[in-house]
Order: structure tokens, then C-alpha cells, then sequence
């Protein structure tokens, strides 16, 4: 069992309710026979219509799917989440009856895209309707939410499991959903990151960032050149033995997010950010010595050698591997705070690798500091600047944007996951101020950056970099609650951003969240469910 290393504020308040053995407000409406509201998920649908009867899982219901694939595998994970619970036998069936249905590529569900679904529920059944499996799966991300809490608990509870009676129609805002998890800094496993992607599929978020290299350590395996793991994957910040994911382990983490609909982008980081490659090879020096392994928090010190011919066989080397074994469509190729490289150096660098990239049938995604070289056709550049950055480096991004690169927005004042949300949050840092979960929500992406069309953002993503974090409970104690309103902005319409009516809808997700066992951090600007 997962030991858990609770803030003392968290763990009085989780005291207090274990000790009272009482639930907690948020899932009175299973005792009392009462559904959740059809609206009170998270992210807002685009549209809800609530009407007539309750539908009643029970011991009779069915899981009845199209005879495809996709819908079946949904078929599965939904019974595999509702099986324990309600100690229901729930048949994946492609036969007729009653019970939740699912349903592949209708004319209804044709308008909502790719992600988009139905859902109608009544007193006959739950039908969730979709043009593709991603789709029917964020629409049992609903269902899930749509049930009583204790639905997550992985053994017997009494329900009852009643899903209340209307229409949900439901498309995202943007196709771009992410959330980054810096695995070099602080090394983590494949079972670690696989909690992490089933938390981030309960939010609907479909893009997991991987930051695969940095100064501290190299995390995946480059058949090519195997000492970047063996010896630049050593160590971590502050000394540990840190590791890497064998080509295998990777395969497994982005079979596993597939599974989830998640996408994996893979990121190696560079000219900067490269010490550990440094280390591992000499030649990738300038004077040919290999400096020694780093496992502080400093950046800016380290770049590749730009005039050297090796570098370019390292780069070909690496995405080559990298891309073969990514089934997804992004790589991304860092490029921020290459404080060691001139500006020349940088464009230089930056013309020669995006097109290697390109070759190896994969698009770009760089850090905004890409848009001060040339970005390539349909590259994505990722902002991370702050509301004051300088109005000339948010020009530069913005006219790199009006020529035709996309934008993935992550603000690090606004969802920067390792930024504290107080002076006296134990974990993260504070360079770009503190950030609690009003602020990370109470912005929209398609307004934010001046000069920048709507139409060039892509969508939102959430970092977490790993200076302070050590586990899961770490990474979920400064992802919960601030995640669910990053998705938020993702996936609803702008009219439904309302932090008023939002801070209910996340202060309901609590209960949920402790049938699951996230750590979460009880900000006092939600009105969480009382003891």
C-alpha cells in the first residue's frame, strides 16, 4: 500500500473525519437518494438539460457497447471503475437491453468532434453517444462524476448509484489538453506517472508532457548513446540515485496513456538544460571535457556545442529513437533559458534541428524562446512567461503567432503546478509569486497574450517541474486543486468560466478525491464540504 506523507493540515482535517466516521457533505446526496446534479461536473459541459427520472445502476444493469474496438476497451475501463464499488457483475455485453449504453458514430454525435459525446440518461438507461472512442471515454469521465463519490472506492459500498435524468452535449474548446511532468529533476516511476494519467483522464485533459531531460538527469534510454542513461540518468537533484525509463518502461507509459486517450509528448531539452548529456559524453563539449554530474536547482549554465559536428549525429541520434518510439504526433525540443548560447548560436541551432524533427514525421512544440529564432511550419510554441513579462518578448511571441505558430498557453504565475499557493505551502518554490487556486482558474487563455489571435492558441498546459517534489503525494498535494481548473479552461466555453459558480463544482470534487486517495491542498478560497 502507498504510504502517504500528508501536510499536518491535511491530515487533521482527514483525522477528524475518520475519527467522527461520518462522510462528508459533498456525498450526502448517496445516503439521501438524491443524484448529483447534471451540472456540477468538472470541466462545465458545453451544454446540460436536466429532465425526468433518475437512472439506477443495480445488479440486473449491463454494459452494452458497439461491436468495435474502441467501445469495447471503453466498455471495460467503465465496468473496472464501477465493478468494485457496487459489487455488480456488469456484463460488457454488445446485446440489446436496458443498462448504460455505448454508442460509436451516430449523425447526433457528429457535430461534436473528435472528443465530443451525448449523454442521456433515464429511468430506461444511461446512453452516452460519440463520434470516436476518445469521446465516449471523456463522456464516462462524466458518468463517473455524474455517481456518488464512494464510486471510486476499490471495495463494496451501498450506494444507491443513481445518475440523474437529461441531456449532456459536450465538445472541448481547444485540442490541446496538457499537463507536464518533470521526471528529471525528480525521478519517477512507470506505476507513479500511470497514477498520474489516471488522474489527469478523470479531468479530461488528453496531452501528458514529459520532460525527459534536463541538467539533472537524462531519463530515457538512446540505444545509440547509453551512457545518457547509465550515467547521466545517476543522480537527481540533491544527490539521489534518480534513474530511467528502458525503451519498454517508455512503450508501457504511452500504451498505458493511450489507454486513458491521453497522447505522450516527449521533451528533450536543448542547446541549455543539458548538462547530464554533457557529462555523459565529452565530445558534446566545446573543449572536449565532460563536466561533472549536477544535482542543484541553477539554470542557464549549460548549452551543447552548436559549431561541433557531433552534435548534429547526437540531435539525429536522439529524436530518431525518441520519435520511433512516440506514436504521437508532437516532440518537443525545450529551448528555453539557453543562457550559455548566443543569440546566433540559438537561430543557428534551431534551423538545423526543427527540420531533423520534421524527418522523422513528427511537429515541433518549443518553448516560447523558439519564437526568437525562426519556428518551423505548424510548430506549437509554449509561453511560460508571467502577467509582467517584458511587452517586447510578448510581441515576439505574439507576431510569431499572427505569421502562423500555434500557442500552447502556460502561464507560470497562473499554472505553473510547482509554484506555492502561499508563503507557508511546504512544497514548491515562488519565483514567479504565489499562486493560489483563484488565480490559476480566473483567466482565459484566448485573451491573454496581447497581439495573439484567439485563433492561434491551441490550448492550455499545466508544469509541474520536480525541484521539491519527492512522490505522488507530493505531485498530487500541488496538482489537486489547481489541475481540474486548468482542464477547465481547456476543455469549456469561455462564457462558463465563472469562479463564483466554478469554486462550488471543485469544492464537490473533494469526496471523490478522498475515495481515490489524492492528497489535495483545502485552499480557503473553496467552500469545501464540512466534517
Amino acid at each position: 500500500m502507498r504510504q502517504h506523507h500528508r501536510t499536518p493540515r491535511l491530515l487533521g482535517t482527514l483525522l477528524l473525519v475518520v475519527a467522527a466516521g461520518i462522510s462528508v457533505v459533498g456525498a450526502a446526496p448517496a445516503a439521501t437518494g438524491v443524484p448529483v446534479p447534471l451540472g456540477q461536473v468538472v470541466p462545465a459541459p458545453l451544454s446540460v438539460e436536466a429532465k425526468g427520472a433518475p437512472y439506477r445502476i443495480t445488479g440486473d444493469t449491463r454494459i452494452r457497447v458497439d461491436d468495435s474496438p474502441g467501445a469495447r476497451r471503453v466498455g471495460e475501463y467503465l465496468a473496472d471503475v464501477l465493478r468494485p464499488s457496487t459489487g455488480y457483475r456488469l456484463p460488457v455485453t454488445t446485446r440489446g437491453g436496458d443498462g448504460i449504453r455505448l454508442r460509436l458514430g451516430s449523425n447526433s454525435a457528429r457535430a461534436l468532434g473528435d472528443e465530443g459525446y451525448r449523454l442521456d440518461s433515464g429511468r430506461s438507461g444511461v446512453t452516452i453517444t460519440a463520434r470516436k472512442a476518445a469521446g465516449l471515454f471523456h463522456g464516462v469521465q462524466t458518468l463517473r462524476q455524474l455517481l456518488p463519490a464512494a464510486v471510486e472506492k476499490r471495495s463494496a459500498q451501498p450506494g444507491p448509484w443513481l445518475v440523474a435524468g437529461g441531456t449532456v452535449k459536450d465538445a472541448p474548446r481547444y485540442g490541446y489538453r496538457g499537463a507536464m511532468l518533470d521526471v528529471s529533476r525528480h525521478f519517477f516511476t512507470v506505476a507513479q506517472v500511470e497514477r498520474y494519467i489516471d488522474q489527469l483522464a478523470l479531468y479530461k485533459i488528453n496531452k501528458l508532457h514529459l520532460h525527459l531531460s534536463d541538467d539533472q538527469g537524462w531519463r530515457i534510454a538512446i540505444d545509440s548513446w547509453p551512457r545518457l542513461a547509465t550515467h547521466g540518468g545517476s543522480t537527481q537533484v540533491g544527490g539521489g540515485t534518480g534513474g530511467f525509463y528502458t525503451k519498454d518502461q517508455y512503450r508501457r507509459i504511452v500504451r498505458y496513456a493511450a489507454s486513458r486517450h491521453l497522447e505522450v509528448v516527449p521533451e528533450i531539452d536543448m542547446p541549455g538544460h543539458t548538462n547530464a548529456a554533457l557529462a555523459s559524453y565529452a565530445e558534446l563539449n566545446c573543449d572536449g571535457v565532460a563536466p561533472e554530474l549536477y544535482t542543484g536547482t541553477e539554470v542557464g549554465f549549460s548549452s551543447l556545442c552548436v559549431d561541433k559536428p557531433v552534435t548534429y549525429d547526437f540531435v539525429d541520434d536522439v529524436i530518431r529513437e525518441l520519435a520511433a518510439l512516440t506514436p504521437g504526433r508532437y516532440l518537443h525540443i525545450g529551448g528555453d533559458e539557453a543562457h550559455s548560447t548566443s543569440h546566433a548560436d540559438y537561430v543557428a541551432f534551431m534551423e538545423r534541428v526543427q527540420p531533423v524533427v520534421a524527418r522523422y514525421g513528427k511537429t515541433v512544440i518549443g518553448w516560447h524562446q523558439l519564437t526568437g529564432a525562426t519556428p518551423a511550419k505548424g510548430a506549437l510554441a509554449q509561453y511560460w512567461g508571467l502577467d509582467d513579462t517584458s511587452a517586447a518578448e510578448k510581441a515576439q511571441v505574439a507576431k510569431a503567432a499572427r505569421n502562423g505558430t500555434g500557442l500552447i498557453l502556460s502561464p507560470a504565475d497562473r499554472v505553473y503546478l510547482d509554484m506555492k499557493y502561499t508563503a507557508d505551502t511546504p512544497l514548491g518554490l515562488d519565483w514567479a509569486g504565489l499562486v493560489e487556486v483563484r488565480r490559476s482558474y480566473d483567466w482565459d487563455p484566448g485573451a491573454y497574450l496581447p497581439g495573439a489571435p484567439a485563433s492561434a492558441v491551441r490550448g492550455v498546459e499545466a508544469p509541474l517541474w520536480t525541484e521539491t517534489i519527492l512522490n505522488s503525494d507530493h505531485i498530487e498535494y500541488m496538482a489537486f486543486p489547481r489541475l481540474p481548473g486548468v482542464a477547465e479552461l481547456g476543455w469549456s466555453p469561455a462564457p462558463a468560466h465563472d469562479w463564483d459558480a466554478y469554486k462550488v463544482r471543485l469544492a464537490a470534487q473533494a469526496p471523490r478525491w478522498e475515495a481515490l486517495g489524492i492528497d489535495y491542498y483545502r485552499s480557503p478560497q473553496v467552500p469545501w464540504p464540512a466534517p
